[in-house]
């Protein structure tokens, strides 16, 4: 499996001929646009605002489109939508936040969306069994660092991919250093994309930080 990371919560995953988009982004934030040369088979949305669900982005390779609770088996791949909030109002404010659980290619992947408020027990229960782990640490419009740290300590996933944090288009946002040195983190390399395997999952858990594709 292939894994790369387009910026804010978007991802490829990427396995054979399976190909899943999370978040896709409306261009107006001023990413470049989301360019894939093969058609996305299944798109995954945590909110439903532009920042988190642009169908646009994808809209002509008329894909399998995820953006609620429950459970799905697409392609291959088996997801479960879990029901959350944007925020810690009871998504009064901010809307609603769907977590994904993605196992594709035998393993287990979560991604958070745009979570702002820490896991109940429950969820963390529900969530105890996840191999890689996306979430945000940036703060501002989701869980900041410290926060994200506790839950990687209560899921205890064995890879953790950081997501929304600042860079030049989000100078609001917290940097991932600071989710780093909540890891105790040192001396990382940012990488273009991850490729990952069952047989080849590290020992102890480990931080991948990936760089932004363009």
């Amino acid at each position: 499996m292939d894994i790369t990371w387009f910026g804010l919560s978007c991802f490829l995953l990427r396995s054979g001929d399976t190909r899943l988009l999370t978040d896709p982004f409306n261009e107006s934030l001023g990413y470049p646009s989301i360019k894939i040369r093969q058609a996305i088979n299944v798109v995954t949305m945590s909110n439903q605002t532009s920042v988190n669900s642009y169908s646009k982005a994808i809209k002509k390779d008329n894909p399998n489109v995820v953006d609620a609770p429950g459970e799905y088996e697409i392609k291959g791949v088996f997801i479960e939508g879990i029901h959350t909030f944007h925020n810690d109002e009871q998504g009064n404010r901010l809307g609603t936040n769907t977590i994904y659980t993605i196992e594709m290619d035998g393993l287990m992947l979560c991604h958070l969306g745009i979570l702002k408020h820490p896991l109940s027990s429950q969820q963390v229960q529900m969530l105890n069994h996840v191999e890689i782990l996306m979430l945000p640490v940036g703060g501002v419009s989701t869980i900041n660092a410290e926060t994200a740290a506790q839950i990687v300590r209560q899921i205890e996933p064995r890879l953790v991919i950081p997501m929304h944090f600042q860079d030049d288009i989000t100078p609001e946002l917290e940097p991932v250093d600071h989710f780093l040195q909540e890891m105790g983190v040192k001396d990382i390399t940012p990488q273009p994309k991850l490729t990952i395997s069952k047989t080849k999952m590290p020992d102890e858990p480990q931080v991948v930080l990936l760089e932004r594709h363009s």
